[in-house]
């Protein structure tokens, strides 16, 4: 069995959604063979060298995790870009590159966080590749870390308002770019997340019919896909409440 999951956004101001992850990882990923985690873990990343004592909790949580037999993979989201290898070591996870192709029920799948998909978003895909570029990372890694902090919140605020603006076809994928780079790597499975739109979608690629698998945004709710040999299964599970306190 394996577990996919991405866009859980995690940061100490939301301990609902760290509870439900952590659940998950003493629970169902004890069980699993592979853990894909598809980009924006963490709701902001400055660098491996300025981790906050949350932050490690969950690289301590990760490594439990990969000691205990299960494979953990990493993949950098628009959110936490900057994690690295060191986290990676701590974490005992394995850093993806995006895209990725995996063996998955016997069957190549294309692992993305989805970012790249939404070529109609011009202005973002244009900071995407401002930010990703290796120059502009060794600059911002070596930025005091108060900088850091206040170009990340800077960053934050300026995407949410962007995106509140934009139109939903322009922030979702490109409908051309899914067969296009399904075709470019020879699958018939994607599966990615980024666009907080759960759904599993059939299409065609070429001749062969194909689908695309969104992986949903951890909010209200968790969202996991199973792959076993059932096939593959999406779907939301409940956080769990926390006990109310008894005066």
């Amino acid at each position: 069995m394996i577990l996919l999951i991405s866009d859980l956004h995690l940061e100490e101001q939301r301990p609902d959604i760290t509870r439900a992850f952590l659940t998950l990882l003493d629970g169902r990923a004890r069980a699993a063979e592979s853990l894909y985690i598809l980009g924006d873990f963490f709701e902001a990343w400055i660098g491996d060298d300025a981790m906050s004592p949350f932050q490690l909790s969950i690289c301590k949580a990760l490594r439990a995790l990969s000691d205990s037999g299960t494979q953990v993979f990493l993949m950098h989201g628009n959110r936490d870009f900057m994690v690295g290898k060191a986290f990676c070591k701590a974490a005992g996870c394995t850093l993806l590159k995006d895209p990725s192709v995996v063996q998955l029920n016997g069957e190549p799948v294309l692992l993305m966080h989805g970012d790249s998909l939404c070529t109609r978003d011009e202005a973002y895909m244009r900071m995407r590749r401002y930010l990703r570029n290796p120059m502009t990372l060794w600059v911002l890694r070596h930025l005091p870390l108060g900088t850091r902090h206040k170009l990340a919140r800077k960053l934050r605020n300026e995407s949410r308002a962007q995106t509140r603006m934009k139109a939903n076809d322009i922030v979702d994928v490109t409908p051309e770019e899914i067969p296009r780079i399904m075709a470019q790597y020879g699958v018939r499975t994607l599966i990615h997340g980024h666009t907080h739109r759960p759904a599993i979608h059939k299409l065609q690629v070429g001749n062969d019919a194909a689908k695309r698998i969104v992986l949903g945004d951890w909010d209200r709710q968790g969202w996991a896909l199973q792959v076993d040999e059932q096939g593959f299964q999406l779907a939301a599970f409940d956080f769990v409440p926390v006990p109310a306190l008894i005066h």
